[in-house]
């Protein structure tokens, strides 16, 4: 059966109500996805963050008149100006399949794959990681995450100890673990990251060598190697806790951060850290350094 999908774009601050709208209305489905192609990381305890730019996708039965739900709507708009829409009839299709499809297996320098659990590892032989993407951040897309893990398959991680602070899906730390860490700690602000880290770390035969975290509950013990792929903001305010949770000589390995914003946390770091070369990669960037 075809269906009948509006697409409108607004701002953070118009979703809830917009989406409220459509599904008392009759909209069997009502996704959010980002409009202007802007990462979310770590989110503040007790928020849910949104895209600034948020396109709103709503699904109708097709027996639905189009006229009728945009005048429904319209009128629970005024005075205010109606978002920017627009319909089209959807073929009826396997929404799961069509999903999955969506996801290939990537590669992170010589020896790393992460790929989708329902597909076979292009390279058996190679070091792989299997992970579904969820509601927790990090499935190796991104740029951030990408520069981070093309790192850490270039370090030599035997019998190292790791933390992963952001940990989002766990992706960091159970690559790590995977490519010869000994143990890892994986910290996050959101319960539902903590969950999905266990769960993936599970799922890879690795969960005995992590232990999951709040910021808050964190122990502060020394670490070989710290990395953190958050926003510039809170690696500011952290600073002085990662030189702490870092023995001399250990690595410190920055993301998150845009080319404007390097020399910023280089003066904030500088007082611990001595930092190598920038690796960018489409203006995100990677700061990777020494503890002094």
């Amino acid at each position: 059966m075809p269906w009948i999908q509006f697409q409108l774009e607004v701002s953070a601050g118009q979703v809830e109500r917009l989406s409220d709208q459509l599904s008392e209305a009759g909209a069997v489905a009502v996704t959010l996805l980002d409009a202007t192609d802007q990462p979310l990381f770590e989110p503040p305890p007790g928020e849910t963050p949104l895209w600034s730019r948020t396109r709103v996708n709503a699904l109708f039965p097709m027996a639905s008149d189009p006229d009728t739900l945009l005048q429904e709507l319209k009128q629970d708009w005024a005075p205010e100006s109606f978002p920017s829409y627009r319909w089209e009839i959807l073929a009826d299709q396997n929404w799961e399949r069509a999903w999955m499809d969506h996801f290939k297996p990537l590669r992170f320098g010589s020896q790393l794959w992460v790929c989708p659990s329902w597909l076979p590892p292009p390279e058996p032989e190679a070091v792989n990681l299997l992970l579904d993407p969820g509601l927790a951040f990090g499935t190796g897309t991104h740029p951030t995450t990408a520069l981070c893990l093309e790192w850490l398959t270039n370090a030599n991680l035997n019998q190292a100890r790791i933390i992963d602070y952001g940990c989002g899906s766990g992706i960091l730390a159970i690559a790590a673990l995977k490519l010869g860490a000994t143990a890892a700690v994986a910290v996050d602000h959101d319960p539902q990251a903590l969950l999905a880290t266990q769960e993936n770390a599970t799922h890879n035969g690795v969960i005995s060598q992590l232990q999951v975290s709040s910021p808050s509950e964190l122990i502060e013990i020394k670490a070989d190697f710290l990395v953190a792929n958050i926003l510039a903001e809170p690696l500011l305010r952290l600073a002085s806790l990662f030189a702490r949770l870092t023995y001399p000589g250990a690595y410190l390995i920055l993301s998150g951060i845009t080319s404007d914003q390097i020399q910023q946390i280089l003066q904030t770091y500088n007082n611990w850290f001595t930092f190598n070369t920038p690796m960018i990669k489409e203006n995100w960037v990677l700061l990777a350094g020494h503890r002094r």
